[in-house]
């Protein structure tokens, strides 16, 4: 695999992402062991792992080979930094992981079913290692119709939803929303419900049949398959249900950091489940996301520089509108570029990331009528006279438009 430089015009940038993986090559490692640290501008560089989430991740590669060379090259006070990073998260992860297990076993104990995604699982099932993923709360998948119980079940254990809602406000955030957030007793935004892989105005949903939505959480919890976490079986997304979610929880953030592709390379190159790429494929095309795949795919070929498979390359050539987006997207990722997500520039960037004109339609109608916390923030109104958010929802954006 060619290695060329990163036409990033940022040192440490090209560094990380030279950095952000579990296995290199050889060739990786023997560019990496000859990298002119001199060059860099470690306090630029540890902000900007930091700023990625990769931090421990690059700590560990870097640590590993430095290390192996014959004479190390790292100054002192650097690798004691990266040493600290990588101990830390290992800490910090442990105790996610054992309270991962805590609130699972507690739901199993309410007869509850809920699957636990990225967070520690997702470390251990890419990464292999608790340690390699940076993380700051606890994702768990559950059906919409499961989530007062689940609500209920995590008060018995210290668990309260970080905002107020109004019995009302609530039903309807379980529509057209998707995630709670919960403060627990050793912080806040510790645990995160989510009935909706995305809210309901992005439109990833089947044209034909909603009920039958390759992505909806009922179906991803059916074909949940069990992996291991600290010597405990949980459920866990398949494998091909956890690329796809990835790839979208990154499309919603227009790529904005290097560790949502790591993630994805990651599970790309895991062995252990393999994907079945007709399982990502099929649904990719019934859901319309098939360019959300080929942008995703295109960054990790060309920015990080990773080795994909052939139908994954097949995926970026059978849209000729993917490099452009995809060098556009790498282009923002170098210079920690971030995106206002009530924005006209953002709506009109996810909106280029739909292929289908029925798709960017759904999307267009959705995004002008389905009210958001903002929206009803501004006034409260009775239930019954609910639809008038949207009048509301109207107003705020065509102020914030001229």
């Amino acid at each position: 695999m060619n290695l060329r430089p990163q036409a990033t015009g940022n040192n440490e940038f090209e560094f990380l992402c030279t950095l952000a993986t579990t296995n290199p090559s050889p060739e990786r490692r023997a560019r990496i062991a000859n990298w002119n640290l001199s060059s860099l501008d470690w306090p630029n560089f540890t902000s900007q792992a930091e700023h990625h989430g990769v931090f421990p991740l690059v700590a560990s590669t870097l640590l590993k080979i430095d290390s192996a060379a014959p004479t190390p090259r790292l100054p002192k006070e650097i690798a004691r930094e990266l040493q600290s990073a990588y101990d830390n998260n290992l800490h910090r992860n442990l105790w996610f992981a054992s309270e991962t297990l805590r609130i699972l076993q507690h739901f199993e104990s309410k007869q509850l079913r809920a699957i636990p995604y990225k967070g520690p699982v997702l470390a251990q099932m890419a990464y292999s290692d608790l340690a390699l993923r940076r993380f700051s709360d606890l994702d768990f998948l559950i059906s919409s119709a499961h989530f007062n119980r689940a609500k209920q079940a995590l008060a018995g254990i210290g668990y309260h939803p970080s905002s107020e809602l109004s019995a009302p406000i609530e039903r309807f955030w379980l529509r057209k929303g998707n995630e709670r957030m919960f403060d627990g007793p050793a912080g806040k935004n510790l645990v995160e419900l989510q009935w909706a892989i995305l809210p309901h105005f992005y439109a990833i949903d089947s044209l034909s049949d909603l009920r039958a939505n390759d992505l909806a959480v009922e179906n991803l919890i059916a074909r949940s398959r069990p992996t291991t976490l600290a010597d405990h079986e949980v459920p866990s997304l398949s494998a091909e249900d956890n690329l796809l979610v990835l790839c979208l929880h990154a499309a919603k953030h227009l790529w904005m950091r290097l560790i949502w592709l790591t993630d994805i390379a990651q599970t790309l190159r895991s062995e252990a489940p393999a994907i079945d790429p007709t399982q990502v494929l099929a649904p990719a095309r019934t859901l319309g996301i098939v360019r959300i795949l080929g942008v995703t795919f295109w960054l990790i070929r060309n920015l990080l520089r990773e080795e994909i498979p052939a139908w994954a390359e097949k995926t970026i050539a059978s849209d000729p509108t993917v490099p452009a987006l995809g060098q556009a997207f790498a282009e923002r990722l170098a210079t920690s570029a971030t995106y206002d997500f009530e924005s006209t520039e953002y709506f009109r960037l996810i909106l280029k990331l739909r292929e289908r004109p029925a798709d960017r339609a759904r999307y267009l109608w959705r995004l002008l009528s389905t009210p958001g916390q903002g929206d009803l923030d501004v006034i409260h109104l009775p239930e019954p006279l609910f639809p008038l958010y949207r009048v509301v929802r109207l107003a705020r954006l065509l102020k914030r438009r001229y």
